[in-house]
């Protein structure tokens, strides 16, 4: 389980912008340690947003993306108050989500 993402998300003129940070490693899989040992891959595969219950944003992700990585996209509709949660699933099965308030 990774660590706790950061999501922001705030309403302007009827269009939800929604910021997430998410901690992660994102090992591709091609890196060597100091011994020479291949790193193992180990990334987030699947990233799915959700305003109030209803789902938003669905992303397929390869191992491409940096560690940590950061989202921010935006969404028609939505009002202060309205919850938003974002939910990742990496490779090895692992899954976390978090939610926000729409400000």
């Amino acid at each position: 389980m990774g660590s706790p993402m950061k999501i922001r998300a705030s309403v302007k003129e009827g269009v939800t912008e929604i910021k997430v940070l998410m901690g992660h490693e994102m090992e591709t899989g091609q890196r060597k340690d100091a011994n020479g040992a291949v790193i193992p891959a180990w990334f987030i595969n699947e990233v799915t947003a959700k305003l109030d219950g209803k789902t938003v944003m669905q992303a397929q992700w390869g191992p491409s993306i940096s560690k940590n990585p950061y989202l921010a996209f935006k969404v028609k509709g939505g009002k202060a108050g309205d919850k938003v949660s974002v939910t990742w699933v990496d490779n090895k099965g692992d899954t976390r989500t978090d939610e926000a308030t729409v400000t």
